[in-house]
């Protein structure tokens, strides 16, 4: 069904007063110019691709993009093509009734080249769409080709609703994997997971995929910010800030929290900085930017705030403010509803792009970039997509060049994804290096 940009824009907006106020100045709003002006365009690379929602390519010399269909394949794209047989097909055990649901991303171990390493995120069927966390290897003499038997299980994440689960997996520039763990579900975290260091859900989550203890496939990075050893109990002669980095009984892994559903998120290849797109509630959509410098346990506070105003926005003149602010935020009014990570640009083939953050909106067809100017981001819109387009997820290749998925998948369920249309598979590219020949992706009449 097409996308009616009036209708499901209006959808929870009942002309609230605080609508209007402005945002926190350290959070920027589209509308901003971005330096030297860049502009952009989206190449099609391939297309018949059932649900893609993520795209990796191989740090290998080979040029294979592996793409994650939802039900449960992992394609490989090669000069265009899509091979004949899958790298992985675990549709049997995945669940994929449900939009958000399914699987979720693909990402390959820093030194790929010499262990042949490969992770991926998938909802299990058999757990109730448990996140699960896993290893695999391709089979001997057949790169192209997974090795079922060589699949490990690292982490399996529980959830109590089907939405909100995250699923993004990436490498930092530390060499440890990085988990995106939405606050569980429904709406509104009625839960309260964000908040709550006893939950793996509303948090970025870090672990060690290098090394493996007695009762679990990884290990837990030494300096993620909230593990508390084993003490004895002191009441008096403590400060306040040593009992404040007391926390008995947080989760080890938790890197970040406060995030409501992290999508999809992105390091940059040269600074290592860690962009996340934290996908809102109502009325605002976010991205927010941690620092590589950064010692972790950022509070990004959903679900007292999404975006830079106070959860929940009728009270927001009454709340207070709590966490880190977004570095850039957009409204439900009219700039979209879900926010899609896309990625930093550092393709040597694209200087006029370098440093730029894209992201996207899945249901405007909207992509904005994100840069400083004069020490002050500006957020620019450069592609007002048609919505026959919608953004789904992204990746980048060996070369640093930013893709983008696509998927008209209707949202709810139960839908078989293979009734739905066929998405397709785009390039992120200067607008004045378009190949001659090539389909670039409709734009919206103006």
């Amino acid at each position: 069904m097409k996308f009616n940009r009036t209708l499901t824009l209006a959808i929870g907006l009942l002309a609230l007063p605080s609508l209007s106020r402005a945002a926190d100045s350290s959070t920027v709003q589209p509308g901003g110019k971005l330096p030297g002006n860049p502009a952009i365009a989206l190449v099609k690379i391939a297309d018949d691709l059932v649900d893609p929602v993520a795209v990796a390519g191989a740090p290998d010399g080979s040029g294979r993009l592996f793409v994650c269909e939802r039900p449960g394949v992992i394609q490989i794209i090669k000069d265009g093509k899509k091979n004949k047989k899958p790298f992985l097909d675990i549709k049997d055990k995945t669940i994929s009734s449900f939009l958000e649901l399914g699987l979720y991303s693909v990402a390959f171990h820093p030194k790929f080249k010499e262990n042949g390493r490969i992770f991926f995120c998938y909802a299990d069927m058999w757990f109730n769409g448990a996140s699960m966390i896993c290893e695999v290897k391709a089979k001997k003499n057949k790169p192209d080709e997974a090795d079922l038997d060589s699949i490990k299980v690292l982490m399996q994440l529980d959830f109590p609703y089907c939405n909100h689960h995250g699923g993004q997996i990436a490498f930092g520039p530390d060499g440890y994997l990085y988990v995106g763990s939405g606050d569980g579900g429904w709406e509104g975290d009625v839960i309260s997971t964000g908040q709550d260091l006893h939950t793996h859900m509303g948090k970025m989550l870090r672990i060690d995929v290098d090394n493996t203890t007695p009762d679990r496939n990884y290990s837990i990075p030494k300096d993620n910010p909230f593990i508390t050893l084993p003490q004895q109990m002191t009441l008096f002669g403590v400060t306040e800030l040593a009992f404040s980095k007391i926390h008995p009984r947080a989760k080890p892994e938790i890197w970040a929290y406060g995030l409501r559903n992290p999508w999809t998120f992105s390091f940059d290849a040269k600074t290592g900085d860690l962009w996340i797109a934290d996908i809102g509630q109502n009325h605002w959509e976010e991205i927010n930017m941690q620092p590589a410098g950064s010692k972790g346990g950022e509070n990004y506070g959903w679900k007292f705030m999404c975006g830079s105003h106070t959860f929940p926005l009728e009270t927001e003149k009454d709340n207070p403010r709590v966490g880190v602010l977004p570095v850039a935020e957009y409204s439900h009014v009219d700039q979209g509803i879900c926010v899609i990570n896309i990625g930093v640009s550092r393709s040597k083939a694209n200087t006029s792009l370098e440093g730029i953050y894209f992201c996207a909106d899945w249901g405007s067809g909207k992509i904005w970039g994100i840069a400083k100017d004069g020490g002050k981001y500006q957020m620019q819109e450069l592609l007002d997509l048609d919505t026959a387009l919608r953004p789904t997820g992204s990746g980048f290749d060996a070369e640093g060049n930013l893709y983008l998925t696509h998927a008209t998948a209707n949202y709810g369920g139960p839908v078989d994804p293979y009734t739905s249309e066929r998405g397709a598979l785009w390039k992120l590219v200067p607008a004045d290096k378009v190949p001659a020949g090539a389909e670039t992706a409709p734009l919206q009449k103006k």
